[in-house]
């Protein structure tokens, strides 16, 4: 007798074995709240660049809502839903508009969310719907006053941040929202035909709701953010994503801090736009 799906699970491939424990679903039915876990260091830089290039990453439904570019690291550990252990993220993001049937919604696009592990990897591109892939990203490397963030695969260094000048500042680090939360362009291709989508639609992550706390904060009085091309024999499955960020002509740093914080979401808040 073959087996059948429990309403309400979540379920990945394989789906033989039963439901897949994950960050929304614990196994054996734990609970994870995301109060005192994750820790977090965050890296980010928001940049100016050019429109017209900006324009051509836009997914349908989609319109610039500002030449900006938004480069954040983030370095997690004391992951309570892989046991404690740890991962790392690099994403890439753009301010946006989604203007569908239903919705209206100002956010910022992610252009692709790179991370060095499979787990989350797949749990957020089947689950949720981030453009997610995988890189190297090995640990910051930090002075007193500076810091500096590498993404490497198989070894070829293809972007790297640098915060300059950091010095420690208090009081709120986003003030008053000016976004609905991330947006995502999640696309499912169908097997045997080319071409043709399985799923594809936005998709947007709501700002509110999380435990995340920022227990301290920097400043950087400048940043550089660089993109280096590479041939398809160093990045085979990379380059036409790190030729086109490359191509991004890219002015200067509007702003950049590093934070240090705890708690998070599970990010069951996801809901698809139409």
């Amino acid at each position: 007798m073959s087996y059948g799906f429990v309403p309400g699970q979540r379920y990945r491939m394989p789906t033989h074995f039963g439901p897949t424990p994950g960050p929304r679903q614990s196994y054996g039915g734990r609970v994870l709240d995301y109060v005192n876990t994750p820790r977090q260091t965050i890296l980010s830089a928001r940049f100016e660049a050019d429109a017209g290039a900006l324009e051509t990453l836009l997914p349908p439904g989609f319109s610039l809502r500002r030449p900006e570019l938004a480069i954040d690291f983030a370095y997690m550990t004391d992951i309570d839903w892989l046991a404690g252990r740890a991962y790392n993220t690099f994403g890439v993001s753009i301010p946006a508009r989604f203007e569908g049937q239903r919705d209206v919604v100002d956010g910022d696009l992610l252009l692709v969310l790179w991370e060095n592990l499979a787990d989350p990897i797949l749990s957020g591109r089947e689950e949720l719907g981030f453009a997610k892939l995988y890189s190297e990203l090995p640990p910051p490397a930090t002075t007193a006053d500076a810091a500096r963030c590498e993404a490497l695969w198989d070894g070829f260094m293809f972007a790297a941040l640098t915060l300059h000048d950091l010095s420690p500042e208090t009081g709120d680090p986003d003030g008053e929202p000016e976004t609905q939360g991330l947006l995502h362009y999640k696309y499912v291709p169908r097997t045997g035909t080319p071409g043709v989508a399985d799923a594809e639609y936005a998709v947007l992550t709501p700002l509110g709701g999380s435990n995340l706390r920022v227990e301290e904060m920097q400043t950087a009085a400048n940043a550089t953010i660089s993109f280096q091309r590479g041939t398809w024999e160093q990045l085979p499955t990379l380059v036409h994503i790190v030729d086109r960020l490359a191509d991004i002509p890219i002015g200067r740093c509007l702003s950049a801090r590093q934070l240090r914080t705890i708690g998070a979401k599970d990010l069951s808040d996801q809901r698809a736009l139409s």
